[in-house]
């Protein structure tokens, strides 16, 4: 049976109740205080109905109805109005992405606690291995006689550096004919390739100065193996404390639980045609996300990488203020990475999906 227009506009209502007051809802309080110009018995059997076809459910013996699951997925798909951010939200949102972005997992960390601080729900943010990256430059710098820095840049612009103190003094002219070596014989090379280049190499250099070579190369090759690994990181999992969902310790620990594991990218779910996910209860593969919604946005880091930012809490989350809040980080990531510029003020995206 198709819902009718009056269906839905009861089911929204009862939708933005709870998402807002977390307690079940009747027929009464919906034609007292939702505008809707219809009788409290019109209403009550509209529940019945919306119960019946699996929209609604009711926790207790009580009148009182709360969404289910497939309620909260017409509300996603069909109901719920675009959410607007404030001027407020958008600074907040400009002023966490405006960071060298030099670091990576740093602005991916950083995105995640903004997100965890926006909606009040555990959020997670991770991007994906780069499949090829290799170092395009290396500088050593010269701090004394017996200790330089050295500067790795990739082909993707990520920047890392070392101080390294040595046990004998070394000079400048030294130091420079060891940074050409390494330019000419160690960039635009992959993971796979650098080792072997730097055994061939072993058959020729002399002692000491293939320790140097073998010290600069290995601080490469970590770098090389930091970027091709996915790294998650979560940001506010306390939060869920927050909600009247969580506040038995013993349900909230399975999922407090889950999202604290060891550094496992594959356990949170990654947008594959859309840039905007929405997961709701048992549309969830794992088990720990059952009772929850998981919404998740990805965004363009480019040279082939995509990052994801997502929230979890609820189902009885604000669809509409989640996913726009999502939605406009993510498009500010992409502009960043891809053209070091943020969304203007004031831009608006619906993140509805």
């Amino acid at each position: 049976m198709d819902l009718t227009d009056r269906k839905k506009r009861i089911l929204r209502v009862i939708i933005d109740h709870y998402i807002e007051s977390a307690e079940p809802i009747g027929s009464k309080t919906i034609a007292e205080s939702s505008g809707l110009d219809i009788s409290s018995a019109t209403i009550r059997n509209e529940m019945a109905d919306l119960e019946a076809m699996g929209y609604l459910e009711q926790p207790h013996t009580s009148a009182g109805r709360i969404p289910s699951p497939k309620g909260y997925r017409l509300y996603v798909n069909e109901l719920m109005d675009d959410y607007r951010l404030s001027l407020q939200e958008t600074q907040r949102i400009n002023q966490a992405l405006r960071m060298k972005m030099q670091e990576l997992d740093r602005v991916i960390d950083q995105a995640g606690r903004i997100v965890s601080q926006l909606t009040q729900y555990p959020a997670f943010a991770l991007s994906s291995g780069m499949e090829r990256v290799t170092i395009k430059r290396f500088d050593l710098l010269m701090v004394e006689r017996s200790a330089f820095i050295i500067v790795v840049m990739t082909d993707t612009n990520v920047i890392r550096n070392r101080l390294v103190r040595l046990p004998t003094d070394l000079s400048e002219p030294q130091l420079q004919l060891l940074n050409t070596l390494l330019n000419t014989t160690f960039t635009n090379l992959t993971l796979e390739e650098i080792t072997p280049e730097l055994m061939r190499v072993a058959q020729h250099a002399a002692g000491d100065s293939y320790g140097l070579i073998s010290l600069v190369v290995s601080f490469a090759i970590e770098v090389l193996e930091e970027l091709e690994h996915r790294k998650v990181h979560t940001a506010g999992i306390a939060h869920l404390l927050e909600h009247p969902e969580y506040r038995s310790l013993e349900k909230a620990q399975t999922l407090m639980s889950y999202l604290s594991e060891d550094n496992d990218p594959s356990r949170f779910p990654v947008p594959k045609d859309n840039p905007m996910s929405i997961l709701i209860g048992p549309e969830n593969v794992a088990d720990a996300l059952k009772d929850t919604s998981v919404v998740v946005a990805s965004y363009d880091i480019g040279e082939g990488m995509r990052g994801v930012i997502g929230v979890v809490g609820p189902t009885r989350m604000d669809y509409a203020k989640i996913t726009a809040r999502l939605s406009y980080l993510a498009q500010g990531l992409s502009k960043l990475f891809g053209q070091g510029e943020l969304p203007p003020i004031g831009e608006n995206n619906d993140g509805k999906k």
